[in-house]
């Protein structure tokens, strides 16, 4: 695999404004999110650790996202391509498992629509940030 096609500072880009619309998205919904994730936040621990993991999540995604998007517009991604790459993506693999995932922990729809929700923004803004960035100068 050729990894010369990938816009380092698009991956980095990409991750960083994921990462930030997650922060904002999740302090936004924080009382749903918490009651339908059936949490207490006076019983939960505080650590960095969950923000790290999210970060380093959201550099894998936009690194194989820029693959993904690289190999199927032939090393010419665009902002389009980007933000369809990311919904299918989204609906392909995260709104699925999800879904699955939630029904079986016994968790409410609630739950899963603020997640996917989430995730969806994540996903288009990767897609849009290496679609609009485009492939490595050569």
């Amino acid at each position: 695999m050729d990894f010369s096609a990938v816009n380092w500072l698009a991956v980095i880009i990409a991750a960083v404004v994921a990462w930030l619309f997650g922060a904002a998205w999740y302090m936004g919904l924080s009382k749903p999110w918490l009651k339908a994730a059936k949490l207490d936040p006076a019983t939960m621990s505080k650590s960095a650790l969950p923000f790290v993991i999210s970060f380093i999540a959201e550099l894998v995604m936009a690194f194989v996202m820029s693959l993904v998007i690289g190999a199927m517009t032939g090393g010419e991604p665009s902002l389009i391509a980007g933000l369809v790459f990311g919904f299918v993506l989204w609906l392909g693999f995260v709104a699925t498992t999800l879904s699955v995932n939630h029904r079986y922990e016994g968790f409410g729809w609630d739950l899963t629509i603020i997640d996917c929700g989430h995730w969806l923004g994540v996903l288009l803004i990767i897609g849009a940030v290496i679609g609009w960035f485009g492939a490595a100068a050569a």
